[in-house]
């Protein structure tokens, strides 16, 4: 087989991309979108889903027994998931690739 040097591949074959090729916007709104998504259920659902209809009282005795991490662990979890989520959207959208 030919070798060609304008693809390029990635976990031992099972993904190729072709050199030049832009990454879509949507992919990379995915990525963000997801991300973010992370910081609002860390908010929502720190304590568990207490308001469902099943799981909820189960969620509620548990709570009663196990100690709530306490906002200081709260707040270094959520600041490390947003820096997260800041630097990939700053390599999704702002940074150049070499080649360029």
């Amino acid at each position: 087989m030919s070798e060609n040097k304008d693809i390029h591949e990635v976990a031992g074959g099972w993904i190729t991309e072709r050199k030049g090729t832009p990454i879509p916007a949507f992919l990379k709104l995915a990525y963000v979108g997801f991300s973010l998504f992370g910081l609002v259920y860390l908010y929502l659902y720190w304590s568990g889903e207490v308001t469902h209809e099943t799981r909820g009282p189960l969620v509620q005795a548990q709570n009663q027994i196990m100690q709530t991490p306490g906002t200081a662990w709260h707040a270094v979890i959520y600041a490390c998931v947003a820096a997260f989520v800041v630097l990939l959207a700053w390599y999704a959208f702002f940074r150049r690739s070499e080649d360029e």
